[in-house]
């Protein structure tokens, strides 16, 4: 009787191991960026920060938010205006970190020799809806007092595409310019067929800053699980921002299988750095930009200061020594 307790007790002992163990994997959304690299390269790390991260890519940032709301992932990343129209839309989320600067790039065919925003009038110009680069299209455009729409009319014709299909828009001339992300922008000028108007941070919002959001229950609910993610992520960012050998070769080789080259590596960091840290001021500022320019169309844009939780980053980079 004692020996059959015995072996019950050690099964039971297993099995609850077994759950506990089950219970530190962690579901992320990510997208097929430069500047998301170090966030791919959590999952390699995982086990040695005592989790397993499970990441699935998707296409654009507002995607990472339908999946959340779906209630299939613990943490996303996003650019910030996803995050913002998400929030505003009732997903769950705080604001945990951010993991990139800048991103983003306005960009021309060479033959038309646009070299700044007022040239743009009477052209056709490609970015994807509701991504950060529609967000700073709008405020360049704001700035020098131009009106843009999708039909014909206006000072700029808007052509909305997704990211992957923008750089062959622009080679085939289906489109004039493109206000695209990293490393497609590189990508154009490198090959030939794309050529820098300018680098879009002089409206209020500066440069974007990306985001990583967590799901308030992931966030309250499984605390110890969170902090070993948050040190996780800020270990991976350290070791690509220390060693840009380990950040090409796993950007360049594993989330792109070679498709990009060093160039167009080194481009695509050298405009969209890998960073740690956001505020509740610029989510705010963008939050203001978007109500003023009309992208996400928000009935109640949220308040940055409700959502954004930087506790867990600043735990975790105080833990690594990281200023």
């Amino acid at each position: 009787m004692t020996k059959v307790f015995g072996k019950t007790l050690i099964a039971m002992t297993l099995l609850a191991a077994a759950g506990a163990q089950a219970q530190e994997v962690v579901r992320l959304g990510n997208l097929k960026f430069a500047h998301y690299g170090a966030v791919s390269y959590i999952k390699e790390i995982a086990p040695k920060c005592g989790i397993k991260v499970e990441e699935k890519i998707f296409p654009k940032g507002l995607d990472v938010m339908q999946a959340i709301i779906a209630g299939e992932l613990d943490v996303g990343t996003t650019a910030s205006e996803a995050a913002i129209s998400g929030r505003a839309g009732g997903a769950p989320i705080f604001v945990v970190a951010g993991f990139a600067k800048g991103g983003a790039r306005l960009v021309a065919r060479p033959d038309l020799k646009i070299t700044s925003v007022p040239q743009l009038k009477g052209k056709r110009v490609g970015v994807t809806r509701g991504g950060i680069q529609e967000v700073l299209l709008m405020a360049e455009l704001a700035k020098h007092n131009m009106k843009a729409d999708p039909a014909p009319g206006k000072d700029v014709q808007l052509v909305f595409l997704p990211y992957a299909d923008l750089n062959q828009a622009l080679l085939g001339k289906q489109i004039d310019a493109m206000m695209q992300s990293e490393p497609q922008s590189s990508q154009a000028i490198n090959k030939g067929f794309g050529a820098e108007v300018l680098k879009p941070y002089d409206t209020p919002i500066g440069e974007p800053i990306r985001t990583m959001v967590m799901t308030e229950k992931f966030y309250k609910e499984r605390r110890p699980v969170a902090e070993k993610f948050m040190r996780c992520f800020v270990q991976a960012t350290k070791t690509f921002i220390d060693n840009k050998s380990i950040a090409e070769k796993y950007v360049r080789e594993v989330v792109f299988k070679n498709q990009i080259t060093t160039d167009d590596f080194n481009d695509a960091i050298g405009n969209s750095e890998y960073s740690y840290d956001i505020t509740p001021q610029h989510i705010q500022i963008t939050t203001d930009t978007m109500v003023k320019t009309g992208v996400g169309r928000m009935a109640k844009p949220p308040v940055a200061t409700d959502w954004v939780k930087t506790d867990l980053l600043d735990a975790a980079k105080k833990s690594l020594n990281i200023k």
